[in-house]
């Protein structure tokens, strides 16, 4: 087993993907400069090439890295809810359709955050971005009951991200509260309903 710890390189490397990872969830694409980047990283400008060959490569790497680390967040917080009785359907609804979530876009899921400025990118950004929303709708599909059609796991991501989406347009409110409460009963009503007893 391979238990070699990463170099200095690569610990800067990831350095800047997750500074750049939480900016763009929480300013968008057009919000990420280079030299921002490397200096809330606490690195120099000049030092950006060492990692990327330019802009577009350190937002594609930065995509992926938002996604991976959201789906890991989604599924602790599945198994967490599983072990504490929930479904794992309600658990990922829960967690998704959170406050915490709603209020805090820059350490949340980068689907809700940048969908509607995904198709404007260039090709290895859009490319990144479609890896995410497929690895979102499979980690909603592992959360299935039994019985599920097999297009429900789409049908219900677009619900999830959609409803994040208005509720933050509504606001950290008592409104985008609300909406995230209408949202979360609704997939749970159709997707998950309470078994009746004795079954």
């Amino acid at each position: 087993m391979d238990t070699a710890q990463p170099g200095r390189k690569q610990l800067t490397h990831d350095r800047i993907l997750d500074t750049a990872a939480a900016a763009l969830r929480g300013g968008g694409f057009d919000g990420i400069g280079v030299a921002d980047i490397m200096k809330r990283s606490g690195l120099t400008h000049g030092g950006f090439y060492a990692h990327f060959p330019s802009r577009e490569a350190l937002l594609a790497e930065a995509m992926e890295r938002a996604g991976q680390d959201s789906c890991e967040r989604l599924r602790a917080a599945v198994h967490a809810g599983h072990r504490k009785g929930h479904s794992r359907l309600r658990a990922l609804v829960d967690h998704y359709l959170s406050e915490a979530h709603l209020q805090a876009p820059e350490a949340g899921c980068p689907v809700a955050a940048l969908a509607s400025e995904m198709p404007r990118q260039g090709q290895a950004v859009q490319q990144a971005a479609a890896d995410g929303v497929a690895a979102l709708v499979r980690v909603v599909k592992d959360t299935l009951p039994a019985g599920q059609s097999a297009g429900a796991a789409a049908v219900i991501t677009g619900q999830l991200v959609g409803a994040l989406q208005l509720a933050r347009a509504l606001g950290d409110n008592a409104a985008g509260r609300r909406h995230l409460g209408a949202a979360r009963r609704f997939l749970l009503e159709q997707f998950d309903p309470p078994q009746p007893a004795g079954r």
